[in-house]
């Protein structure tokens, strides 16, 4: 499936548009990862609206468990194409000086941690992540509201990426 977005201009200024790709752009996760929140969000839901229509073919009339039915349904179709667009969404980006990492579709978030921000890098795999072969990491810093997590990147990426940020980190006199 191709990219719906338009392609980048080169000459817009990143400081215009703060969610405009940087240099080399921005580095997409593993589309692995729609699975592993669909897994998650969509298994959920199918039981819930299962167990409403049993209950309401129980309690009411078959008619109204047809609608049960049906709502479950696109409920399912909608979120799993939600989380396909949430997922596309999310990239980051390594520059001179700092780590990027943008996420969100109607409520856009960009997240900017300096190297020398940083004190521990953390790679985390969840037994679901595993299973997929993703792996995430979550940057921690001084700042208590600081959020700076990739998921959905591969094992070897996520490794790659942590050594790099530490690497980058002790550098700029990171506390890592």
């Amino acid at each position: 499936m191709a990219d719906p977005r338009p392609p980048l201009d080169p000459t817009r200024s990143f400081a215009a548009d703060p969610f405009l790709a940087p240099g080399d752009g921005w580095v997409r996760v593993s589309p692995r990862l729609a699975t592993v929140r669909r897994i998650s969000v969509v298994g959920p839901a199918v039981a819930v609206g299962s167990a409403a229509t049993v209950a309401v073919a129980l309690l009411a009339s078959p008619a109204w468990a047809f609608v049960v039915v049906v709502v479950t349904l696109a409920v399912v179709v909608w979120l799993s194409w939600l989380i396909g667009r949430q997922v596309r969404a999310v990239g980051y980006c390594l520059r001179s000086d700092d780590l990027l990492v943008v996420s969100g579709i109607a409520f856009r978030r960009l997240v900017v941690v300096p190297f020398g921000r940083m004190q521990l890098v953390d790679v985390q795999r969840g037994p679901i992540d595993r299973h997929f072969g993703l792996a995430s990491v979550q940057l921690h810093t001084a700042a208590a509201t600081s959020d700076a997590s990739i998921p959905g990147l591969t094992p070897g990426e996520a490794a790659a990426l942590r050594d790099r940020l530490a690497a980058l980190g002790e550098q700029r006199s990171a506390g890592l």
